[in-house]
């Protein structure tokens, strides 16, 4: 039996779709937007008792489908959508509303944070960028096997990349590797190690919850969260075991399961802190009646404060 917690300690939200795949080297997180929809992601949240206004979604240029040019693939066409994402999300912000990216690939986290990441300086705020991914995202054009932009936002916000991204908000970089922590991580390039070693990124992968478990995990990554911290959840469902979210590109085996994907959204919860959130990478052409997408908005519901029992 599921608690009737009131959701009030959530400000009011603003959900916008961004349906593209520019990023993506498989196509389909285009319709992820809709999929989420369907899944009955808004429902869910008014259920909760969380007010919600669904914006629509945002327009940008379709997905010219073409080889990577100087080790990029669609850079004018992700930095559009980057810029859309930006504008809405300070917006959105700028209202008092929490912003929920629908994606689209991961590459318009690059957007989001670059927003958050200039409201929380202008209110005075510590950012903490929690980002769920089985990839750490830091590649750079020399380092990446592919060319994706999805597999490069953390490095763009950390001010490695191409000017147009690492500079969309006006200064680079928009954050510090010092922000960010990494949970689920099971699929890093050969190149990209040697980056991330580099520059200190705070990586929790599959090894480290295996032998830690996800509770202590999520109280390393909570650590020094306060009440003025804002929280930005980046939720690719890449994080999740493919055997329970069939629905991405980039599969990876090993992945985080039900129950500690779970834990890791109550932990969130029970903080209080929850500011933005993305959630990306839903690709309905590769799902299995939209379980990926269904998996997702219940999990959502936990991050907005649905738990088996009423705690404090």
């Amino acid at each position: 039996m599921s608690d009737s917690r009131s959701s009030s300690k959530y400000p009011p939200v603003a959900i916008f779709g961004v349906p593209t795949d520019v990023g993506a080297g498989t196509r389909g997180a285009s319709m992820g937007p809709e999929t989420l929809r369907v899944a009955g992601l808004v429902e869910a949240l008014q259920a909760r008792g969380v007010d919600v206004q669904d914006c629509g979604n945002l327009e940008g240029p379709r997905n010219p489908w073409q080889a990577p040019v100087e080790g990029y693939r669609h850079l004018d066409e992700v930095v559009a959508w980057n810029r859309a994402v930006m504008e809405t999300s300070a917006s959105v912000l700028g209202d008092g509303r929490l912003p929920i990216l629908l994606g689209g690939d991961h590459c318009l986290a690059v957007g989001s944070i670059v927003a958050v990441a200039r409201h929380c300086r202008d209110a005075g705020k510590k950012l903490r960028v929690l980002w769920l991914d089985a990839h750490a995202d830091f590649n750079t054009h020399d380092l990446t096997p592919s060319g994706n932009v999805h597999g490069m936002p953390v490095a763009c916000l950390c001010g490695i990349g191409p000017r147009a991204l690492t500079h969309l908000g006006g200064d680079a970089p928009a954050i510090s590797p010092a922000d960010v922590r990494q949970i689920g991580i099971r699929s890093v390039d050969q190149g990209e190690k040697r980056l991330v070693k580099e520059h200190g990124l705070d990586i929790y992968d599959m090894r480290y919850i295996d032998e830690v478990g996800m509770k202590r995990v999520m109280e390393e990554v909570l650590e020094g969260v306060d009440e003025d911290t804002h929280l930005h959840v980046s939720f690719d469902v890449d994080m999740l075991d493919p055997a329970i979210a069939p629905g991405t590109g980039t599969r990876v085996p090993g992945g985080v399961d039900y129950r500690e994907a779970q834990l890791i959204m109550e932990m969130i919860a029970d903080t209080g802190r929850l500011g933005s959130l993305d959630i990306v990478e839903v690709n309905p052409a590769l799902d299995l009646r939209n379980a990926t997408a269904v998996l997702a908005v219940d999990l959502v519901e936990s991050l907005f404060g649905k738990s088996t029992l009423m705690r404090d």
